[in-house]
């Protein structure tokens, strides 16, 4: 999936950058406001990724997860890095088992060509 031609993490990682750059260049924000706008644009792009994808929930619910991290932490929530990493993993391998459940591949097993083996 690709906004702009462009993956949708790296975007919302830049936009989250130009908000802050423009903080440091003059723009009058607080980090509260910094908060609530990356929150948002974590929930965007899961939205944009849950309707590009067709299926769609697991973007959601990842972008979502993201955006309330993002959120609470700056809001106040004092976790270092490696935790909000260790949450964001979870939320993905809860969201991948439910997903392995529910995505058909769109060809099936038998079209794809395997490499020969040896005997």
């Amino acid at each position: 999936m690709k906004i702009f031609g462009r993956e949708p993490a790296l975007l919302l990682g830049l936009f989250a950058i130009v908000v802050k750059l423009a903080a440091a260049f003059g723009l009058d924000v607080s980090s509260e406001q910094q908060a609530w706008v990356n929150a948002v644009a974590a929930a965007a792009v899961g939205l944009a990724l849950a309707v590009m994808a067709g299926d769609g929930v697991s973007a959601a619910v990842l972008g979502f997860v993201q955006a309330a991290l993002a959120l609470a932490v700056g809001l106040g929530l004092d976790w270092s890095d490696d935790r909000q990493a260790v949450v964001m993993s979870f939320a993905a391998a809860v969201v991948a088992m439910w997903d392995r459940t529910q995505v058909t591949a769109p060809v099936p097993a038998s079209v794809v060509k395997r490499p020969p083996t040896a005997a």
